[in-house]
């Protein structure tokens, strides 16, 4: 049997519930199954053990699994196990059936230990789905029942295991070859690397957070990007199944990759978005620079009007409403404003016409403040409280705010300095802290940058230390 990869890690869990962040895992069952390099039948081996979760596993659980806290109690901890799981499967394509279920609950176990985990995955729920169209069900269940699967053991990890490898083994007798791997490269989204790039080059790029930047024959980037995990987003720009004409051209000029890891995806978006700016990739369209961005300020009369980018003091900005990415966008907002709150169109500035009703008037939506018939001062009061809730919230710090961010307690911490809103540098130990501190440059306005850190606090996730005395990346 032609394998589509050279080693694969049939996994399945018992865990205590669905939870990955607060439940914990009762059982592993892997089935490893290793290509011989000759040819020959591949090399099968199996491995399961018990896990002491540290909590009780709820009676619906053990009526399921048949695992119970006194089986567990002697069993030894996910710690004690960690290494020898990991081994089991490295180099392995990571197999399961509802896979984000058993490869998240790795990945927080061994994130509770201060270690990462990764692998490519493969769903074979997805997987049968891809083969069976036609089919209706595609649980665990069905197929053994529906393609008769040997499944001795159900809903204990290893059973499970088996069952899941038996599915792998009848799909390659039922259908050629070529539609399996077919299937398994549109879920995997396997690279298909550009000849010109080495092979080992992924090898080279870690399963961290951070930005990436494509290369061609000139020393300008043709594309940089950022994501949570580096390896998989690059590769996935190499997928057979290209999903734009950006990858195709890419994978046509790229002659080398450089990536730089961050400590989360806070400090990977904020330095994709001034990478972007000042390096000008030719394929990124959405970050690039924008001249046009801005926001709306009121002038001397109350009256709002379009400031750009370039002339934004961000110590202002909290007078401010917005941001947009463009002037457009901006006057298509007043117009919304204007129907929803019966404000007068020349007033606003939507119109140039210095005489007689304004358009809004025209179709009754405006009291009439174009032809006297609305007190200025009284509209002006009511454009105001039309634009309060886009009105930028107010920089919380007396002065610099510190954001600290770091994967995992194993991992090193990335100290962000923020003021009003934008970006002034990332910290990495207590020197480029100080220095920071003692000579921050001055906060430049960036739309992307704002944006993003208003949605964060909005969602409260944007933790701001002020700055006071001297400051370290611990106490941050």
């Amino acid at each position: 049997m032609r394998l589509f990869a050279s080693s694969l890690a049939f996994v399945d869990l018992e865990t205590t519930g669905t939870r990955a962040g607060e439940d914990r895992i009762t059982e592993i069952g892997i089935v490893r199954v290793d290509a011989d390099p000759a040819g020959g039948p591949p090399r099968v081996s199996e491995w399961s053990s018990l896990v002491d979760p540290g909590i009780a596993i709820p009676p619906a659980i053990v009526a399921l699994t048949g695992i119970s806290d006194a089986m567990v109690a002697v069993a030894p901890p996910f710690g004690a196990l960690a290494d020898d799981v990991a081994r089991r499967l490295d180099g392995a394509v990571f197999v399961a059936h509802n896979a984000r279920f058993d490869y998240g609950f790795l990945k927080h176990a061994f994130a509770r230990r201060g270690q990462s985990f990764g692998a490519r995955v493969l769903c074979t729920v997805r997987l049968s789905r891809r083969l069976y169209p036609d089919e209706r069900g595609h649980g665990l269940d069905a197929l053994i029942a529906r393609h008769g699967l040997e499944a001795a053991g159900r809903h204990r990890a290893l059973g499970d295991a088996r069952a899941i490898w038996a599915f792998v083994q009848h799909i390659y007798r039922d259908r050629d070859s070529d539609a399996v791997e077919s299937a398994v490269r549109r879920i995997l989204r396997m690279p298909s690397l550009p000849p010109q790039l080495p092979a080992e080059v992924l090898d080279t790029i870690p399963e961290a957070p951070g930005v990436y930047l494509f290369y061609g024959d000139n020393t300008l980037p043709l594309y940089i990007g950022k994501s949570v995990h580096l390896r998989d987003r690059v590769a996935a720009h190499f997928s057979g199944d290209w999903r734009s004409e950006t990858d195709q051209r890419l994978s046509r000029e790229i002659r080398r990759i450089e990536f730089e890891t961050t400590a989360g995806e806070l400090g990977a978006l904020m330095r994709e978005a001034v990478l972007v700016k000042t390096r000008m990739p030719a394929h990124n369209r959405l970050l690039r620079r924008k001249l046009e961005s801005g926001v709306l300020a009121l002038n001397g009369q109350g009256l709002p009007v379009y400031v750009q980018a370039m002339a934004i003091d961000p110590a202002e900005l909290s007078r401010c409403y917005g941001p947009f990415s463009t002037r457009a966008a901006a006057r298509e907002t007043l117009r919304e404003l204007a129907a929803s709150h019966r404000l007068c169109w020349r007033r606003l500035g939507l119109e140039r016409r210095s005489a007689g009703p304004c358009f809004s008037r025209q179709l009754k939506r405006c009291p009439g403040v174009c032809v006297g018939e609305e007190d200025a001062a009284l509209h002006d009061a009511r454009v105001k409280d039309a634009l309060a809730p886009l009105a930028i919230p107010a920089w919380p710090c007396a002065g610099l705010a510190l954001v600290r961010e770091q994967a995992t307690p194993a991992t090193p911490a990335d100290v962000h300095v923020l003021q009003h809103w934008c970006w002034l540098g990332t910290a990495r130990d207590d020197g480029e802290l100080g220095a920071l501190i003692e000579a921050p440059p001055r906060p430049r306005f960036d739309l992307d940058v704002t944006r993003l850190l208003l949605r964060r606090r909005a969602k409260g996730m944007l933790a701001l230390v002020p700055v006071t005395g001297n400051a370290t990346l611990e106490a941050a």
